[in-house]
């Protein structure tokens, strides 16, 4: 069991490590195609409507993007927490409790900062919400480029914060962005749940039974007047991952599901979504905006320092308290510089930044937001891969010197 944790873990991460290749460069081609001589063509794609008149969706492409493609996404992070959390890295306590009391630290950290430095502003009423997330495939990305050298516990450690981090922002999104529910189709989309829970129960391995229940609670969620999204993310925490006693490992319902979907997940749905919703205008009046704005400024100190502080502060607290341990062979250092991974925020909080701003000044609150979101995740990038490479070196001087040692 252990060796295919950690085989699912390494293929986990090789995946994110090529999605998050792929999200950069999504996202670099957004910016350039947006503010190029071209740039009408890139807001004629984004607005284009495809509409399902028999469903009554009249959704943009760009909607598509955001509230579609991203329940895959959110999919395959709850198959993640829930193997995680049951037979992963997660499963021991004290292991568990360092990631997840970190996660919570960035986010409430980052949250408090965004609220103070944007008090009163339009929009911030929901907009304090756009730091609190750490984007995997980006971070996981950034470390697997400069942090080889860096003890395999620190991947464990930043995929665990990663993932625990989303599921928090994905409940802050079902509070925040819920204004009327229609109880009806909420009752829908818990009977699909139901029946999902069920059919894992009795061991039904029909996708005719799956597939049906994933689209009708999506649509049901949506008619309900809740993010979509979130239909993602409550069937991957359903599914079953622990094998029966004469299952292989590699036939549980969690396994096959996260080895179909995380590959279309990591190179189709986020890399378009980034496609979608990183074409910001970088124009005079943006930039000007964006170090004196205190919306702007709300989310590039929200995310810089809230998520540095609140991850680093509280792993330090967890582990001094004797409430949680650090992973192997990493000292406070690498989570130094991991905590300024986290800082990363580019999936979710562009989907919040949109979700919380766009009808805030004709939509222009939210391309500031994003522009803030942008700028901040590249900063952090380039920081946290500066400090990764310096750690690496380290480590590599101490494994030398024991090399050395030993030969003698």
């Amino acid at each position: 069991m252990i060796v295919q944790v950690r085989s699912e873990l390494a293929r986990y991460l090789r995946t994110e490590t090529f999605g998050g290749a792929l999200l950069l460069i999504a996202a670099a081609a957004a910016l350039i195609w947006v503010n190029s001589p071209w740039g009408a063509s890139y807001t004629t794609m984004v607005d284009t409507k495809l509409a399902i008149p028999a469903l009554h969706l009249d959704l943009t492409l760009a909607d598509w993007t955001k509230d579609g493609l991203l329940a895959v996404f959110f999919f395959v992070a709850g198959l993640e927490l829930k193997r995680e959390l049951v037979v992963g890295e997660l499963a021991d306590r004290k292991s568990a409790t360092l990631p997840i009391v970190a996660a919570f630290g960035g986010v409430l950290m980052p949250a408090l900062i965004a609220m103070s430095v944007g008090w009163g502003v339009d929009g911030m009423d929901r907009g304090w919400a756009i730091p609190v997330a750490t984007d995997i495939a980006f971070a996981l990305a950034v470390l697997a480029m400069t942090g080889s050298r860096i003890p395999a516990g620190a991947r464990v450690f930043l995929l665990s914060l990663a993932v625990v981090d989303d599921l928090i922002a994905i409940i802050l999104i079902a509070v925040l962005f819920t204004t009327t529910v229609k109880m009806l189709w909420l009752l829908v989309a818990l009977l699909c749940f139901i029946a999902w829970a069920v059919g894992q129960k009795f061991r039904v391995g029909t996708p005719f039974l799956y597939v049906p229940l994933a689209l009708l609670s999506w649509y049901a969620l949506h008619e309900a007047g809740i993010h979509p999204t979130l239909a993602g993310v409550a069937c991957g925490l359903l599914t079953r991952v622990r094998p029966d006693p004469d299952e292989d490992e590699h036939c549980v319902p969690a396994a096959r599901l996260e080895h179909f979907f995380q590959p279309i997940s990591a190179a189709v749905c986020v890399p378009l979504f980034a496609l979608f919703a990183s074409g910001v205008p970088l124009d005079s009046q943006v930039f000007s905006k964006l170090f004196t704005d205190r919306l702007s400024l709300a989310v590039i100190l929200g995310l810089l320092v809230g998520k540095t502080v609140g991850i680093f502060g509280f792993s330090w607290l967890a582990v001094r308290v004797g409430i949680a341990v650090k992973p192997k062979d990493l000292g406070y250092r690498d989570m130094f510089a991991l905590s300024v991974l986290g800082a990363i925020g580019f999936t979710v909080s562009l989907l919040v930044a949109e979700l919380a701003l766009e009808d805030v000044g004709d939509g222009s609150a939210a391309e500031l937001a994003k522009a803030a979101v942008l700028l901040t995740s590249l900063a952090a990038s380039l920081a946290g891969s500066a400090l990764l490479l310096r750690r690496g070196r380290a480590h590599q001087a101490r494994r030398d010197e024991r090399a050395l040692q030993d030969q003698q």
